[in-house]
């Protein structure tokens, strides 16, 4: 399959369009502020300028920035503005000044250990931000068609495979990235030895000999280097107290964390599961340790296959896949239910108010499904993306577009609010990017064919200048989709349509004319541990001779639908979960105050679909009963937390 780029897709989608204009007109903007306010863009200025000052932030901090600047550059072609454009230009300015010579930048070393390089692979992240520089050098140049963040990523990649080309899998990252960087980066140069570095961190992940041994000993070299930057900070702010008041670091995130989670983290750790350093990637068809590690190294492999098929590798993927979606995935697509790790845990160890689910986790398992739909022609990665982007990915960002969720429990007792920036601000610049490059997600194209994978209002340009695909959309709170078909002359070609799992039927017209349907034979025959299925999705082909102005309207009905989890499932039995079209819905606290909504019985009979007109400028809303008769409203999972700290939860007695 054809991509086309999110540059040439005009998104007009009535859902979708106001969030993406909050992305570009506030959020890009806010996490600028935030940025500049704990320190992460001042550390690149006391590297490239000598200003006064001390460096800020986890040894990671200048990924930060990097995904800010590459979120910056999507939403740059969509959305461009030259306040915008200054603050990138400028910042691509400092970032060249504080480049090395030799292409190194890692301010962390460089301000804090200016002789040290390259000696705590798994754990402090050096490569993981030379990933993140990269993959903003190449969506700058994809955005501008601009050389300055190209050349400067070229010349950081170049030194990558100067120096570990050929080298042992103890050079291996302990946070995937860079892969999918280089294969980024030699997509837009063509040249191979970034592709051939790629394929070698990949290939050889899982096999550093005594592992237990190598990471204790980096482990300890890091406590060791952190504890003399604890101890050179205390001098200088005792020396500079107007630093406290000028710097300000946020508290980290929030969360639940079960009894014997350290003892799993260090035992994750000591195996090497948490890292995906357990044994090769060929091996690996269960997914373990932390989730955005996990996704990250998918992604790039399905990258990877793209320019080399490898029918073994491919297997590797569906298996790991399988086993995440049917064993250890939330119902909302959420993945990770061990906060100490990040991670996966056990097969149906998926308790709503332990689950982690960190909102870039759902982005790393949409941009591998995404991947995974460009090699196949499954329908089940096209449908997992659309659930995760309306669930456990569009939670993370609040209505204002300048408050986050970071991790994303399915129960919450109260205590916990949607924050403005974390310590570790990893998610807020990661949802941007993705939000910003959505028009590339909705269709692709074959020699005669064209995919439809999602179904967002938008102008999408067909190839070789043959028309336009004109797409209106009422999702996600109906179930109604229009598509104009604006040829420049009458074409032969097969239009597949994603028909979702969410639907419990649909009509489709030809200017007016009913299609008959002939419907799948579709293999499920393991439940799901969440009670969500994908594998439900397929693909419908409408082959004809298509003609200017040709109109095809689909009908997805639109059921309430209601998830019970896998009996092996302890977590929630007794309890179902409910949706409608893409969205589950949650019970929060502020919509039910006469109501104890963790003991309350649903009567499931007794729910219905209702437009609340007032509510979050219009939604959708589940209105219910208990058994008793006492009335119970849903709203969409993604909306919660919204006005306050508040009690939710998605799961309820029935």
């Amino acid at each position: 399959m054809k991509t086309i780029p999110a540059s040439q897709v005009k998104i007009l989608d009535e859902f979708w369009g106001k969030r993406l204009k909050t992305n570009a007109e506030v959020a890009i903007y806010h996490q600028w502020e935030q940025l500049e306010k704990t320190g992460c863009i001042e550390n690149f200025r006391i590297v490239a300028d000598g200003v006064e000052g001390f460096r800020e932030g986890y040894f990671f901090a200048d990924s930060d920035a990097y995904k800010w600047l590459d979120a910056a550059a999507r939403i740059h072609a969509s959305f461009p503005t030259a306040r915008l454009k200054t603050l990138t230009d400028d910042f691509i300015d400092l970032i060249g000044r504080a480049q090395c010579q030799d292409g190194y930048i890692y301010t962390y070393n460089q301000l804090l250990f200016p002789d040290i390089r390259w000696v705590n692979l798994q754990i402090e992240h050096e490569l993981y931000c030379h990933g993140h520089l990269i993959e903003a050098g190449v969506s700058h140049f994809e955005s501008t068609e601009e050389q300055t963040l190209l050349s400067i990523a070229v010349k950081a990649a170049d030194l990558l495979v100067s120096v570990f080309y050929g080298a042992g899998p103890e050079c291996t990252p302990g946070h995937e990235e860079i892969e999918l960087a280089l294969i980024r980066l030699y997509r837009v140069t063509g040249t191979k030895s970034y592709l051939d570095l790629a394929e070698q961190f990949i290939e050889q992940r899982g096999r550093i000999k005594g592992f237990f041994g190598h990471i204790l000993a980096q482990n300890t070299s890091v406590e060791a280097r952190g504890q003399s930057v604890k101890d050179r900070q205390s001098d200088y702010i005792a020396s500079h107290p107007e630093h406290t008041n000028r710097i300000q670091l946020p508290p980290d995130n929030i969360s639940i964390k079960p009894i014997l989670g350290t003892a799993r983290w260090l035992l994750n750790t000591a195996t090497g599961k948490y890292f995906q350093q357990h044994k090769p990637v060929r091996e690996q068809t269960v997914p373990v340790g932390h989730s955005v590690r996990f996704t990250y190294l998918e992604t790039a492999i399905a990258m990877l296959l793209q320019h080399q098929p490898d029918e073994d590798l491919h297997r590797t993927l569906n298996k790991a896949w399988e086993h995440m979606v049917t064993r250890r995935m939330y119902v909302t697509g959420g993945i990770g239910s061990l906060p100490n790790t990040e991670g996966f845990g056990r097969d149906y160890e998926l308790d709503p108010a332990y689950s982690y689910s960190e909102t870039c986790a759902a982005l790393g398992s949409m941009l591998w499904n995404w991947e995974m739909t460009l090699i196949s022609e499954e329908s089940k990665y096209a449908d997992l993306f659309e659930w995760q982007l309306y669930n456990a990915a569009a939670v993370g960002l609040g209505q204002d577009g300048t408050s986050y969720l970071y991790n994303n429990p399915l129960s919450c007792l109260g205590g916990m609010t949607r924050a403005s920036w974390f310590k570790c601000p990893c998610c807020p610049s990661n949802v941007s990017r993705v939000w910003a490059d959505l028009g590339k997600f909705i269709c692709t194209h074959g020699e005669d064919e064209i995919w439809l994978h999602q179904y967002i209002g938008s102008e999408i340009p067909l190839k070789s200048g043959m028309g336009v695909l004109r797409i209106a959309s009422k999702l996600p709170w109906f179930g109604e989709v229009n598509l104009k078909i604006d040829l420049m002359q009458e074409d032969e070609f097969t239009l597949y349509l994603r028909v979702p799992s969410w639907s419990s039927g649909l009509s489709v017209f030809v200017n007016g004319t009913s299609l008959e349907l002939e419907l799948p034979a579709l293999s499920m025959d393991t439940m799901t541990a969440s009670g969500y299925d994908p594998r439900g999705s397929w693909y419908l082909p409408v082959r004809r001779i298509w003609r200017p102005g040709d109109l095809l309207e689909i009908e997805f009905e639109m059921a309430i639908n209601l998830h019970a989890t896998h009996h092996k499932v302890r977590s929630t039995m007794g309890q179902i979960a409910v949706s409608h079209g893409p969205l589950i819905y949650c019970l929060e606290s502020v919509d039910n105050p006469d109501v104890n909504i963790f003991q309350s019985r649903l009567n499931p009979a007794s729910l219905i679909t209702e437009i609340d007109d007032k509510l979050f400028g219009g939604i959708t809303i589940l209105s219910g009963q208990t058994v008793e008769g006492r009335s119970l409203k849903f709203i969409p999972y993604y909306l919660w937390a919204n006005r306050g700290e508040s009690k939710m939860t998605v799961y309820v007695n029935v």
